[in-house]
Parts: C-alpha cells; sequence; structure tokens
C-alpha cells in the first residue's frame, strides 16, 4: 500500500501523514530522544515540530539531525517573539539549536494577534526579512483564537495554519480546515489526542485520514507512543462502523461541563492556564496520573486560587461554560489526589 502523505499547501512541501510533535521530548533524556528521533525518521515520518519555548527540545532535534541528516527532514519550529528584537534573537538560537542555517517552515506561535505588514509590532516585516535572507523558507501561524486562525487564512499571508484539531472538535474548526484547503494553505492539527483527553490513537488517526489536508502532529514522548504511529504508516486505520460509534460515545460522555482545550478563553487576567486547569479531573482519569501530579502542574493549579470570578472567560468561551465554576470543580478534585 503507498504510504499516505500531505501537501502543506501553497509550500508544496510533501510530508508523512504523521507528523512528530518534539514538545514531550523536553522531558527525557538527549541520548533516549535522539534515538526515538532517529527510529521515528527511519520509520517513514519526515515532519518535526518543535518551538523555541519548549526548553531543550530544538537542541535535541539538532544533534539527532545536524550535519547529513538535515536535507532529509522537514523541521518546523515557533517563536512567542512580541516583538522584532526578541524574534531576531529567538531565530539565530533556534537555528544555532538545530545546527542548521534554514528552517522548512518558521511560525508565529500563539501570538493573540495576526501579525500584518507594516504592522507597528514589525513581526511580520521580520520574517519576510528572514525568507530574503534565506533563513526561513515557508512561514505560518499557530493558534488558539478563532477570530485570530480566520483573520490569518483571509489575508492569505501565511503558508500554513496549526490549530487544535481532532474528533471531539466542533463545526467552527472544521470551517477552518475547510478554508485552509479552499485558500491552498496548509493545515497542522495541534492536539490530535486533545491534549491527552483522546486515549484511541486508532480512531484519531481514522477520523484526520478523512481530511486530506490535514497534517496531525503526535506528541511523541515514549517508544510505545512512537511504535503505534510508526504501524500506521503502512497499515494506516480507516473509519468503520465501529470507530463511528466509538467516536460518538466519546462525543457523548464528554458532553456538557467538558473542556475543550481550545484556549477561546484566553487570555486570563489572572494568569490561569484555563485549557488545562479547566479539564484536569478528565486529563487525572484518562491519561496517566502522574503526568498531571509534577511540581509544575501543581503550580499551574494553584493559580486557581487566583481567579476573581471576572467571568471574561464564560464570554468568550464557544460552548457557553461557567468557567470560573468548572475550574473550582476541578481544583477542588485536583486536591484529592495530592
Amino acid at each position: 500500500m503507498e504510504r499516505i502523505t500531505v501537501t502543506l499547501g501553497k509550500t508544496g512541501l510533501k510530508v508523512n501523514k504523521n507528523g512528530f510533535g518534539a514538545l514531550p521530548i523536553q522531558r527525557i533524556s538527549e541520548a533516549e530522544a535522539i534515538r526515538l528521533l532517529h527510529k521515528a525518521f527511519d520509520g517513514g515520518i519526515n515532519f518535526y515540530d518543535t518551538a523555541r519555548f519548549y526548553t531543550d527540545s530544538e537542541v535535541k532535534l539538532g544533534k539527532a539531525f545536524g550535519g547529513d541528516m538535515r536535507q532529509k527532514v522537514i523541521i518546523a519550529s515557533k517563536s512567542m517573539a512580541r516583538n522584532v528584537t526578541d524574534f531576531h534573537k529567538d531565530l539565530e538560537t533556534t537555528l544555532r539549536n538545530l545546527q542548521t542555517d534554514y528552517l522548512d517552515l518558521y511560525q508565529f506561535h500563539n501570538p493573540p494577534f495576526c501579525p500584518l505588514p507594516d504592522g507597528e509590532d514589525g513581526l511580520y516585516n521580520a520574517m519576510t526579512e528572514a525568507v530574503n535572507k534565506g533563513q526561513v523558507r515557508h512561514f505560518g501561524i499557530t493558534n488558539h483564537s478563532i477570530a485570530v486562525a480566520r483573520q490569518a487564512i483571509d489575508s492569505g499571508l501565511f503558508a500554513t495554519l496549526q490549530f487544535p484539531f481532532n474528533y471531539l472538535s466542533g463545526d467552527k474548526e472544521l470551517e477552518l480546515v475547510h478554508k485552509c484547503k479552499a485558500a491552498d494553505m496548509g493545515f497542522i492539527a495541534m492536539k490530535s489526542l486533545s491534549g491527552g483527553l483522546i486515549t484511541n490513537s486508532e480512531a484519531a488517526y481514522a477520523f484526520l485520514a478523512g481530511y486530506d489536508n490535514v497534517l496531525p502532529i503526535w506528541g511523541i514522548q515514549k517508544e510505545k507512543e512512537l511504535d503505534e504511529f510508526l504501524e500506521y504508516i503502512d497499515n494506516p486505520p480507516v473509519m468503520t462502523e465501529k470507530i463511528k460509534k466509538f467516536i460518538n460515545t466519546e462525543r457523548q460522555e464528554l458532553a456538557g461541563e467538558f473542556c475543550r482545550g481550545c484556549g477561546y478563553c484566553l487570555p486570563c487576567p489572572a494568569g490561569i492556564e484555563i485549557y488545562t486547569c479547566a479539564r484536569m479531573s478528565l486529563l487525572l482519569r484518562r491519561s496517566p496520573s502522574e503526568f498531571q501530579l509534577t511540581p509544575e502542574v501543581q503550580a499551574k493549579m494553584r493559580k486557581i486560587e487566583d481567579c476573581t470570578q471576572c467571568h471574561s472567560c464564560s464570554a468568550r468561551c464557544p460552548y457557553n461554560l461557567d468557567t470560573p465554576k468548572l475550574l473550582r470543580k476541578n481544583y477542588d478534585d485536583y486536591l484529592t489526589w495530592l
């Protein structure tokens, strides 16, 4: 069977349907990360997504794919810079970490606005300057805001959009997928496993396989996780009546007071990471609980104590959730696990 590929819109980049999300490799040793990355490449994965924000993820990718390996893989990274000085600093650091002089794809990392030509922030012009210098081949944008995503698509200025999309997504996310295809804009699906809420990778893959312009990136930390997706390269799951029934059951079970982790509610005036904290009870029960009990996650959950009940989050929630109430409910439950 011919392996399934995705062409990332006008970039022309042709990649395997399975992208490697390199955020989780910051949690494992350098030697183990390099071993997993090499195994992924040998198994047919050629797209790797990282970010300046992901601590040493870029460094590990650079050591795995520097030198002669560089031209054999497609590497995407991101910058959270909000001004030109930080943008150039991030780009130089990223190139150095990745042991390369160019990025196949560089993305504005979840900006609260859509960078535009000659904008006061200067970010768009800085990006095009990097393209002209040969440091960046193509550029795109990642986001959690429907409004910013729509503006980016409608502008025609970006080669790709990276946005949450999986079988728990709704009509608004699906609209973005269709708009990107019509605009010949690559669509990269982050949170393909809904940040750990989706535990059936076969169903997750079969759903995304129904959209030929969508590239899912799977966050991979363990070899057994990688092995699942490598198996799908030569034996891709297809949508069956059994999987459809399973997905429908999942959607029904997660209906009601279920935070989809879309992030439309952000930014929070109190600095609460709502898309994680408001669904912590589900994360604890649907993914290995030890991942959610680290000091870092405990600190995020304690921020709920700073909630002022301003309800700006509820006003922006597309699912009409009482977010402050949901945060408190999840926090109370979380404390019982400590």
